[in-house]
């Protein structure tokens, strides 16, 4: 008899597998092919096997299997007789069996490519891939769950380097390394849209495969690959200006309301892929930063000149004697694996969990400081509404979120290899980060160089020891050369000439770290929290707590705050001097509790969001905001943090249970802070500017 209508689905739940690699017709077709029958009294869903040609139980190994092999027969062109499943693949005394084998063209019983599916962890997965591959000779692998897919060249028994697909039938490997590749195909064979996934993951590969023991700093090394990648994307952006032509032709002919907020009409990765085809790329760029099959040797000569131009193109990041450390065989494996990721036209979101993962192994998570997510500072921006021509800082920027997504609201414009108008760098020149991690700064300012177009403002220092800032910006040779034109442009702010503790910016957004007291008493010194009631010096203080002191000396009257601080600070008896500190210098306009997953897997700190406005009387001086002894304020608590219990994002899916994609091309994570430009319910952001209209702050006028 048929099975039922959702027997894909059925059989899938609660386990480890999902189809987002396989389009709504291929899943379809096999769902029709599928049937049930009484098995020991009990009804077991079957299909017929499309190698095989028996019947085989449907369980959720065989989907994923069934599903590839339909492809490989489909859209490869590879014959069935070239196919086998269950191949047995001897070590020793010992058999085993390899899921799919395609064997050789011209030796039919020698494997060519060997496909594990599974395995629902990579890791696993790709370590039997290697030993079927090492005891076979077969050159080619693939590994799949049906959410992600890897394909791998054995370069050698030690190595499998990433490729951007197995060949066709009619193919060869050389044909696959050699292949003309341009941003059209950057974009079409996206690993993090394609496979499905995280830059992060990508270099916990490369870790086990290269980095962990190639006796180099990890974080240098993958910073370089990174920082040398975004300027291959740069360089290709006339050809990014062709696409974006094409795609928006593509949407007024496709989508009923050329205004509607989802990409092609909230549309999955394959109707952004079968766009993008449609591009002619006969005039693009050939992207550089590719392994495409010349020695390793001349590989790393060529990705080391283009470091050496993207040095000279944003400097201050990297020294100008910089080179890759990485051996050329090393080098070799982590450009196939990074190649296929594309990285610009990104909210950064895909760049932060990567750079968030190797700042933690430099032990920045000891300081308590975690990066924010992007829907955190998304709903920041929203309910703070930051206008062209004001001045913002983040006093703990880490790698810039809330700077960059400031930019992009004021600018329109998302992380993208497009130049800005001269009048939009005027407005990001306002814009400015300060953090005393060396290693995020610099990350930081990649970042804001790209999206402020060559300028930044990210700057490192300490902000709590401000009384020590001319150490460095009046004696340190190598600071100066780096960051003396935004520490310039932070001078100018100042409130009073000649010191660094008050400042005049518009407004402030930042995620202290929450761990660690200062204890230092000259630190502690400089501030008002640094005393007891009795004006008797504290011992040591919370780092965060510090840092409340210190945005609200940054601001000027009338300026706007948001700050991530511990649930605690809001609730602790012990804490109320500094509730009443805040409620004397400003007033409180929000608080909204984050979910407890927000900051997962780091920690489970549970934190909320704290928005105020500086108290001023006087209009000369900046916005109004009355000092009252009553008023209302907005509270907020999160249900949806858009992570679960393990950290990973939960991302919107569209009816057919596909990742949806925004207009930009990006996955939506599912939450609750703010709509996502439409794509989700309205949230806590929306109904705090309804909120703040009605109450006539300043910056909702």
């Amino acid at each position: 008899m048929p099975a039922s209508v959702d027997v894909i689905r059925d059989i899938l739940r609660d386990s480890n597998y999902a189809l987002f690699l396989f389009s709504t017709s291929e899943i379809n077709a096999l769902r029709d092919k599928a049937f049930s029958k009484e098995v020991r009294g009990k009804q077991v869903v079957f299909v017929t096997c499309v190698v095989r040609n028996k019947n085989i139980q449907l369980k959720p190994e065989e989907i994923v299997r069934q599903l590839y092999a339909t492809r490989l027969i489909e859209q490869y062109g590879y014959a069935k007789k070239r196919l086998c499943f269950e191949y047995k693949v001897t070590f020793g005394r010992e058999k085993k069996s390899a899921d799919i084998v395609i064997f050789d063209k011209d030796r039919p019983d020698t494997p060519y490519v060997i496909i594990e599916v599974k395995k629902p962890k990579l890791k696993e997965g790709k370590d039997q891939l290697r030993s079927y591959c090492n005891a076979t000779g077969a050159p080619i692998a693939v590994w799949s769950n049906g959410e992600k897919i890897s394909y791998y060249h054995r370069k050698d028994p030690n190595y499998f380097e990433d490729i951007t697909d197995i060949p066709k039938a009619s193919q060869s490997l050389k044909d696959i390394l050699s292949e003309r590749f341009t941003l059209k195909d950057l974009i079409i064979k996206d690993k993090i849209a394609s496979e499905r996934k995280s830059l992060k993951d990508i270099i916990l590969e490369m870790e086990d495969e290269v980095l962990a023991n190639a006796g180099v700093d990890v974080f240098e090394e993958v910073f370089k690959l990174i920082f040398t990648k975004l300027y291959d994307e740069f360089l290709s952006r006339d050809d990014k200006i062709v696409i974006n032509y094409h795609m928006k032709q593509v949407i007024k002919t496709s989508v009923a309301e050329p205004a509607a907020p989802a990409y092609l009409g909230g549309s999955d990765y394959d109707t952004l892929k079968n766009a993008v085809n449609g591009v002619a790329d006969d005039d693009f760029r050939v992207m550089e930063f590719r392994n495409s099959g010349q020695t390793d040797t001349e590989l790393k000569q060529k990705i080391q000149t283009l470091f050496d131009q993207a040095k000279s193109q944003w400097p201050g990041v990297f020294a100008d004697s910089d080179s890759f450390q990485l051996s050329d065989s090393h080098l070799a494996v982590c450009i196939s694996s990074l190649q296929n990721v594309k990285l610009f036209n990104s909210n950064l979101l895909v760049v932060d969990e990567a750079f968030e993962y190797l700042v933690n192994k430099s032990a920045k998570g000891e300081k308590g400081q975690y990066f924010t997510p992007r829907h955190v500072i998304d709903m920041c921006v929203k309910m703070l509404n930051p206008k062209p021509g004001e001045h913002m800082i983040d006093t703990a920027s880490g790698s810039c979120g809330f700077p960059v997504h400031t930019i992009f609201q004021i600018t329109g414009q998302l992380f993208t290899n497009a130049e800005i108008s001269e009048q939009d760098k005027q407005h990001v020149l306002k814009i400015f980060g300060i953090d005393f991690d060396e290693k995020t700064v610099r990350v930081a300012r990649t970042l804001n160089l790209i999206a402020g177009d060559g300028e930044t403002n990210v700057l490192h220092l300490n902000t709590l020891d401000f009384e020590r800032w001319g150490d460095k910006s009046e004696n340190d040779r190598k600071w100066i050369r780096t960051y003396a034109k935004g520490f310039q442009r932070l001078e100018n702010l100042r409130a009073e000439k000649g010191e660094n503790r008050r400042f005049n910016f518009d407004l402030l957004m930042a995620n202290p770290p929450f761990a660690g007291d200062i204890k230092e008493s000259r630190i502690l010194h400089q501030y008002e929290l640094g005393f007891k009631a009795n004006g008797k010096a504290q011992s040591k203080v919370g780092r965060d707590i510090l840092f409340i002191e210190r945005n609200l000396d940054f601001i000027k009257p009338g300026g706007r705050i948001a700050i991530v601080l511990p649930q605690g600070r809001f609730n602790n008896t012990s804490d109320k001097h500094i509730r009443a500190f805040i409620s004397q210098h400003a007033r409180i306009l929000a608080v909204v509790g984050l979910h407890g997953n927000t900051f997962k897997p780091h920690t489970g700190t549970k934190t909320s969001v704290l928005f105020v406005q500086k108290w001023n009387d006087d209009p000369d001086v900046g916005p109004l905001c009355p000092r009252v002894d009553d008023y209302p304020i907005f509270f907020a608590v999160s249900e949806q943090g858009g992570k679960n219990n393990s950290g990973d994002y939960i991302y919107l899916k569209n009816d057919n249970g596909q990742q949806k994609l925004d207009q930009n091309g990006h996955l939506i994570v599912e939450h609750d802070l703010h709509n996502h430009g439409g794509e989700l319910p309205d949230g806590i952001a929306e109904a705090f500017v309804t909120w703040a209209t009605g109450e006539h702050l300043s910056f909702w006028r």
